[in-house]
């Protein structure tokens, strides 16, 4: 009786732990930079975000050929141990395309107010894509989401609040619950569940799935079961594991052209940058 009631207590005070300390495992906030690397660009225009304007987004504009009239935009989320700062670079090429990129930090991440959640970055990604869609250099029926990692659930979560015209999942996941099951937390444990899989499956538009075949962070079998889950779904393998894939953009500009969201032929064919 004794051994039952020390192991039940054993279990309780894990799941107890587990709950109270989720959110440091599942937003590992780096470092915030002293100094801004968009200080100083004419090419980023800074936004933030929300009715108290506390979180920081940074959008950056086309290069290429077609930027005098509205353009369509990558609404792009990063991964969770990441900020904005790191990603200013990585999309030059897409730039060159025609396309203009919307960067979104995170609530509590970097420059930007609040606390990471679902909730709080779902309403983040909301406000994100109001405020791309008013302005007027972008054509609010071409804004894709685009998630990378944890990303991936972002994106779902603006999915499911707004029209967008295509979705992106790299190195995502199926749901935040499935992940935690090797640490032995179900169900309403969970704090932030991410249903990506959900999201894709009430999803009309076209998905593409990016996904590295040697991942062991994320198992490819997320990045199956997402494409099959998406009525609209295409299945890309990279063979890389989960922060060492090179960018995808030939996979990314295919699937835009085909989508009708870029124009077949757009300028620059320049070599990506590497991952980060």
């Amino acid at each position: 009786m004794k051994i039952a009631l020390f192991g039940l207590l054993a279990v309780l005070g894990y799941l107890g732990l587990a709950y109270a300390f989720q959110r440091s495992v599942l937003f590992p906030r780096p470092p915030r930079p002293q100094v801004s690397p968009a200080e100083g660009r004419p090419d980023v225009d800074v936004a933030w975000l929300g009715t108290d304007r506390a979180v920081e987004a940074w959008y950056l504009a086309p290069t290429g050929a077609g930027n005098d009239r509205p353009a369509p935009v990558l609404v792009f989320a990063h991964g969770n141990g990441e900020l904005i700062d790191y990603w200013l670079g990585e999309f030059e090429v897409v730039r060159g395309w025609g396309l203009g990129v919307l960067l979104v930090e995170y609530p509590g991440y970097g420059r930007s107010g609040g606390d990471p959640s679902e909730a709080s970055i779902a309403r983040t990604m909301a406000a994100a894509y109001d405020y791309v869609a008013a302005r007027p250099d972008v054509d609010p029926e071409r804004i894709v989401a685009y998630g990378r990692s944890v990303g991936g659930g972002a994106a779902g979560a603006l999915v499911r609040q707004r029209s967008v015209a295509a979705l992106v999942l790299e190195s995502s996941f199926t749901s935040v619950r499935r992940m935690a099951r090797r640490h032995l937390l179900f169900g309403p444990f969970v704090r932030d569940p991410f249903d990506t899989l959900g999201a894709v499956g009430e999803f009309e538009g076209p998905v593409l799935v990016i996904h590295g075949r040697e991942d062991r962070l994320i198992p490819p079998a997320h990045g199956s079961t997402l494409a099959e889950g998406a009525p609209n779904g295409e299945l890309v393998w990279l063979d890389c594991g989960h922060n060492d894939c090179p960018r995808p953009w030939k996979e990314l500009r295919g699937f835009l052209e085909r989508q009708g969201i870029l124009e077949t032929g757009s300028e620059s064919d320049a070599t990506p940058s590497p991952a980060l």
